[in-house]
């Protein structure tokens, strides 16, 4: 198998989409973020509360931007004009699941969008909670769900 960002040189390289037909495009990533006692102790009414804000909203609204600046931080990503960008935390336990879904019609696939904004998320969760313990994890970041294109994805 052969990967798609290396020419036949093996240079590295954007892959060509201009011969692709335009489809609807969705994916969902999700980011896992431990937290201990002390993080957990913040929440109320379903959001963590510190000095700095609501750590939920203010996750959303990084991770928002995070995936609309994919592009700019991934090498070979094009760039793309998202038509949706949602999200959903949770609590579950003593972790916070982060979901990013992500939608357009294009000629490429926004998993990295989706991906990017989940991390981007799990990180602002982090930096708004490290006064309250530097003991939190991001246990894990991946793709759920992707559609349109060649082929459809779904996690097991």
């Amino acid at each position: 198998m052969s990967l798609s960002h290396l020419d036949a040189q093996s240079n590295p390289t954007m892959v060509d989409v201009g011969d692709k037909a335009i489809t609807r495009r969705t994916a969902t990533a999700r980011s896992i973020v431990v937290l201990p006692d002390a993080v957990l102790a913040a929440l109320q009414d379903g959001d963590i509360r510190t000095k700095k804000g609501p750590v939920f909203h203010t996750a959303i609204i990084a991770g928002t931007m995070g995936a609309k600046k994919t592009a700019e931080l991934i090498p070979f990503c094009h760039p793309l004009g998202l038509d949706s960008c949602k999200f959903s935390i949770t609590v579950e336990g003593n972790e916070v699941v982060i979901d990013c879904t992500c939608a357009l019609e294009a000629k490429t696939g926004v998993e990295m969008e989706a991906l990017t904004g989940a991390t981007v998320a799990a990180l602002t969760l982090y930096d708004m909670c490290k006064a309250l313990s530097h003991d939190i994890v991001i246990k894990e970041t991946r793709l759920l769900v992707k559609t349109g294109g060649k082929s459809d994805y779904a996690h097991a």
